[in-house]
């Protein structure tokens, strides 16, 4: 019987599960991998990469994958929306940012919009912009997020769709890393669940080795939000509100609370950082990871996590596979 939800009806997919658009870590490859397994992949765009962005849909091999956007950043350079739109991907991800003038392109386009909010404010506005897929992200999401929980946020923003919105599918996001996380979403009031730490830690993630060794390693006291990486990346947010999660490592150590006299120092930490990320030093540079990384042990192919958490997710709720 498997998992079917308006999720599965509204992208034509099997299982109820999306690969979270995470920059850099989210490529063409993983992204390729999720869908083939019967989820949907959406390469991350992150910061806007033209190069990038052309290789990893090259990388993907023609599979039906989607694109997810840092919308301020993407906003800086309107032609990578172009670039993707021409692509035909199978759904537009917005996330962090002013939806429009964006989201009425893609939704002129006939592409499916998926737009990210972290609380009720962002769903509103999400509802206003015409969002097919609303992501309610917890604040125990890797990379960044806002303030709240995923476990209270997803019931409040069932309730405002079912009113004020009922076609609007909901997908919640942080802190799911198996078949439990997938069932409990499903019981709030989700339509299915989009999925980040887990998919870093898959065979096929664009991931350094000591990247995804660090995800095995951790428990979930392990993350903590921190500016201190996005500072040494150069990274300046506009709104004060999002947050990085990242590994409590030696580089936050050093640096978080610190960040004024990083900045005096970026010319040396800018390099010194980089060079640890190229090299897969999850103890000298910034691993963007979720507190859902004390339940993630190994580090298999996606298909494989997908298998394991719908068969899960089916047995805690009733269902036959």
């Amino acid at each position: 019987m498997g998992l079917k939800t308006r999720l599965t009806e509204r992208l034509g997919i099997e299982h109820p599960i999306l690969l979270a658009p995470m920059g850099v870590m989210a490529g063409g490859r993983l992204a390729a991998a999720v869908t083939n397994a019967g989820g949907l992949g959406i390469i991350g765009a992150g910061y806007g990469d033209a190069e990038w962005i052309e290789r990893q849909f090259a990388a993907a091999g023609g599979a039906r994958v989607g694109c997810g956007f840092i919308t301020w950043s993407m906003a800086r350079d309107p032609k990578l929306l172009e670039q993707v739109l021409a692509k035909r991907p199978a759904v537009l991800m917005l996330s962090f940012g002013e939806l429009e003038p964006h989201a009425s392109i893609i939704k002129a386009n006939g592409i499916p919009l998926i737009c990210q909010v972290q609380g009720m404010k962002y769903l509103r506005e999400a509802v206003d912009a015409g969002a097919d897929i609303i992501v309610a992200e917890g604040c125990e999401a890797g990379g960044h997020s806002g303030h709240r929980g995923l476990f209270t946020l997803v019931p409040e923003a069932a309730d405002y769709l079912a009113k004020h919105a009922p076609e609007t599918v909901l997908v919640a996001a942080g802190g799911v890393g198996d078949g439990r996380g997938l069932a409990a979403a499903l019981m709030l009031g989700a339509d299915g669940v989009l999925v980040g730490t887990r998919f870093i830690a898959a065979a096929e993630s664009e991931a350094p080795e000591g990247f995804r060794q660090a995800i095995i390693r951790a428990d979930g006291d392990a993350t903590m939000k921190s500016n201190s990486v996005d500072v040494v990346r150069q990274r300046y947010w506009p709104n004060s509100e999002f947050v990085v999660r990242v590994l409590k490592n030696d580089f936050v150590a050093a640096w978080h609370g610190r960040e004024r006299e990083l900045e005096k120092s970026i010319d040396v930490e800018f390099e010194r950082f980089w060079d640890a990320f190229r090299a897969g030093d999850a103890d000298n540079s910034g691993v963007l990871m979720g507190e859902v990384s004390g339940i993630i042990d190994d580090a298999p192919p996606a298909a494989e996590i997908i298998n394991k958490m719908v068969t899960q997710a089916c047995a805690l709720l009733g269902k036959k596979e």
